[in-house]
């Protein structure tokens, strides 16, 4: 025998009972989700719900992922015009660097070792001065600088040994008003000692070549020249200032810090790249912690609303609990029922925000140029951020634990209004109204 049961508008053809999460608890859960107009409230409340979840998620996944892109950028631009770990002299400078350098690059793990002489002059034109570090190296270590040799801007390499040509970054050639084939004059207190003092060296190099290598700090800074002209400018004789080291895996330098040490000897130190840029990733590290606690938030916020939108849910729809249960509706169906009431809108919140957060991050550059135009402001200032353009990065991993993270309050926030719709009874249920 097949009985009717009328719940509001939702007729459910059986004997009284549905299959665990079936057509019947779906139909009556969505039916719960549109509003009369007496309940428009309550539909106002779900709305926010879901723009909550739906702006948690995505935001959470642009801010996670443009910091990833940040320190990957940063990383790939240090380390690619850096060394991965610096042999120093522990006196002055390193005279048989040649034997040295050859002993490091037999140990394994160890790509190059590349002789560098450096050091800080003023770097001045007509129009203007400021600071700089020059290096000096080899014109084959250059062309091996992929960031920089195959960024060049303007000039070429060729003949950069042999030469009193210099390479400067873009930004520094605009600031000092030069352009290629220019002379850019450079002052270093490293010069002759006189009965008066040190006298400061002074001489002009030719700009043979200009690179971008898209980090404002470096391009704005940096001078290459050649190995023998370094030395004697720096007066370092035929030494050098350092052996800049290149390994295979960058996060395990620690690891060959000391057979490193072994093969440079007693008169040398050895620096690793996170020892000398330490500071800045561990602050990069905190401050991607904290915006994943604070932005976490927003989703914790956006389940409360859940809770409270089902709790005014199950007040409103006292007299349909009470007919379900009198009509043989367990416990457990009308727990489902409100069960999934509360959790399609984190689930569609979720799904939403988290397309809404890749094609953001996917067109993050686009937008910024975009909003720029129409504001009329540069969003994103190359000389406050160190970098050229927008970084951004999705790392599955973490699109992955933000989702689930999502899904799981979203659950969560439907436990307590589920269980206190299935815990009234029919008589308690009809005081509700």
């Amino acid at each position: 025998m097949t009985d009717v049961v009328s719940a509001g508008d939702v007729r459910v053809q059986g004997k009284g009972k549905s299959l665990p999460f079936g057509a019947f608890e779906w139909l009556l859960a969505m039916r719960y989700l549109r509003a009369r107009r007496r309940e428009g409230f309550i539909s106002v409340i779900a709305g926010f719900s879901f723009l909550g979840i739906l702006l948690g998620v995505a935001t959470l996944i642009i801010v996670m992922s443009v910091m990833n892109g940040f320190r990957t950028e940063l990383l790939s631009r240090i380390l690619g015009l850096n060394g991965h770990m610096f042999v120093r002299s522990v006196t002055s400078f390193i005279n048989d660097f040649d034997e040295i350098a050859g002993s490091i690059e037999k140990i394994p793990g160890v790509v190059s070792a590349t002789p560098i002489v450096e050091g800080q002059a003023m770097a001045s034109s007509r129009s203007n001065a400021q600071g700089a570090l020059v290096r000096g190296l080899h014109e084959k270590d250059l062309r091996r600088l992929t960031v920089v040799s195959g960024n060049l801007e303007a000039g070429t390499l060729d003949g950069f040994d042999g030469g009193d040509g210099v390479a400067i970054g873009s930004r520094l050639a605009k600031n000092l008003g030069l352009t290629l084939g220019d002379n850019i004059t450079l002052l270093s207190p490293r010069g002759a000692i006189t009965p008066f003092g040190t006298a400061p060296r002074v001489k002009a190099y030719r700009i043979a070549a200009i690179f971008q290598i898209g980090m404002s700090e470096y391009d704005s800074s940096f001078i290459f020249m050649p190995l023998r002209e370094a030395q004697e400018y720096f007066r370092t004789g035929d030494g050098v200032t350092a052996l800049e080291i290149k390994i295979t895996k960058p996060d395990g330098v620690n690891k060959l810090v000391m057979p490193v040490a072994q093969m440079a000897g007693s008169c040398c130190d050895v620096l690793t790249w996170q020892q000398t840029n330490q500071s800045f990733f561990s602050a990069l590290q905190v401050e991607r912690n904290v915006m994943f606690l604070i932005l976490t938030l927003i989703l914790i916020v956006a389940a409360l609303n859940i809770v409270s939108g089902l709790i005014m849910l199950v007040k409103d729809k006292g007299r349909d609990i009470a007919v379900l249960r009198t009509m043989g509706a367990t416990r457990g169906a009308v727990m489902r029922v409100f069960f999934i009431s509360g959790a399609s809108i984190g689930v569609v919140g979720t799904l939403a925000g988290f397309a809404l957060g890749t094609l953001f991050c996917l067109n993050i550059e686009t937008l910024r140029v975009w909003l720029s135009e129409i504001s009329g402001t540069e969003l994103f200032s190359p000389e406050i951020y160190f970098l050229s353009h927008m970084p951004a990065e999705i790392d599955t991993g973490e699109v992955v634990a933000v989702v689930g993270m999502a899904l799981f309050l979203s659950f969560a926030a439907t436990l307590y209004p589920a269980w206190r719709a299935a815990s009234l009874d029919p008589v308690e249920a009809l005081r509700y109204e």
